[in-house]
């Protein structure tokens, strides 16, 4: 992951970092992040290995059990280490909810941390900074949420609750943003099972889905070459494996604008859809001539992105908060998918922008 940092940030980035951040050792077993706990700086791993560790559902009366012999309060699985480079610590800059793993040094670290208020600050006050920041972070995060699926299986694992995607993407845009989407925006209908995307093929546009479903699916023969050669020679389709629907307001097409990879997923429509397509050609324009755009752009994706990554631990039963097991809320707890007031503000102001957005459509 070093090379991520290399080549999205620039050197007078990587020299603002070392002035405000601080190095520190970390000593075997020291826990740099704890789930569900407040972060309080951005951590750059500079050297050595840290471990990601998600909490195990406790449903499972033999896990229960063990972990009671052993002393373990709460047993975890790891689902991921990181090496040079890496970064942990960047929840609250892309995500309404806290932290669902917990980062752990499992051989001498060093890592660079840089307090979070002095990067908010940097972050607001430097657009070009926020750009490459918010870039890089996506590309981490794209990579751990493909690691994770690889991990742990084809599982439908990516179910969520999708409007809220616009809805992060409404609320974080300015006005002009969204002005500049509807008027390069595009609506298309597309009948049901059109593919919309290939997995691993070209992706000519960015897309909202503003009706309809569709399928998000990936081939269970995708690391078989010659499965895949046999099935173009017949012209026939490779059996794909869904793993989540998409409905109104999901966000399709980034993947390019993170750092120029190919769709991982096949996307089809299940029921006859619309969407709004801006071309790939215009939304990377705009990203090259606009740098507050762009830094708005690359922070609501690592956002989407972060939120997906800590759904899927969500749903997978890790790190699930008490009220998930049967107990009653507690208005002195603070729980995981809680939303503050600020938020929720953001989000009813960004659901009046979708249905607006949706009438000035069907008027035009």
């Amino acid at each position: 992951m070093t090379e991520v940092l290399l080549k999205e940030l620039t050197n007078s980035d990587i020299d603002w970092m070392i002035a405000k951040g601080h190095q520190r050792e970390i000593a075997i077993g020291t826990v740099l992040i704890q789930g569900g706990k407040a972060v309080n700086s951005l951590h750059i791993l500079l050297d050595g290995i840290l471990t990601v560790t998600a909490s195990e559902p406790d449903n499972n009366p033999l896990t229960r059990a063990f972990a009671a012999i052993e002393g373990i309060e709460n047993p975890s699985r790891e689902i991921a280490r990181l090496s040079s480079g890496e970064v942990v610590g960047e929840v609250p800059f892309v995500s309404t909810r806290p932290t669902a793993t917990t980062v752990k040094a499992v051989e001498k670290s060093l890592v660079l941390s840089i307090p979070q208020q002095e990067l908010a600050g940097k972050l607001q006050q430097d657009l070009g900074f926020a750009s490459r920041f918010y870039r890089a972070i996506a590309i981490m995060l794209s990579d751990r949420i493909q690691s994770i699926i690889n991990q742990l299986g084809r599982s439908n694992i990516a179910q969520g609750q999708p409007l809220k995607d616009v809805l992060f993407v409404l609320g974080k845009l300015h006005d002009s943003d969204i002005d500049w989407i509807m008027a390069c925006g595009t609506q298309h209908r597309i009948a049901a099972n059109t593919v919309l995307i290939h997995q691993q093929g070209p992706v000519d546009a960015l897309y909202i889905l503003l009706s309809g479903i569709m399928s998000l699916s990936v081939s269970d023969d995708e690391r078989n070459p010659l499965a895949r050669a046999f099935a173009a020679i017949e012209d026939g389709e490779i059996s794909n494996r869904e793993i989540a629907k998409l409905s109104k307001g999901e966000i399709m097409g980034e993947t390019p604008f993170i750092d120029g990879r190919l769709p991982s997923a096949t996307i089809k429509a299940i029921e006859d859809s619309i969407v709004l397509s801006i071309s790939r050609q215009q939304v990377a324009a705009k990203l090259q001539q606009d740098i507050g755009f762009a830094s708005r752009f690359y922070q609501v994706i690592a956002t989407l992105l972060s939120n997906k990554f800590q759904g899927i631990l969500s749903r997978l039963g890790y790190g699930r908060r008490v009220y998930n097991q049967g107990q009653p809320l507690d208005e002195n707890i603070e729980y995981e998918d809680e939303l503050d007031a600020s938020i929720l503000d953001r989000m009813a102001l960004a659901g009046k922008r979708f249905e607006w957005m949706q009438e000035r459509l069907r008027v035009s």
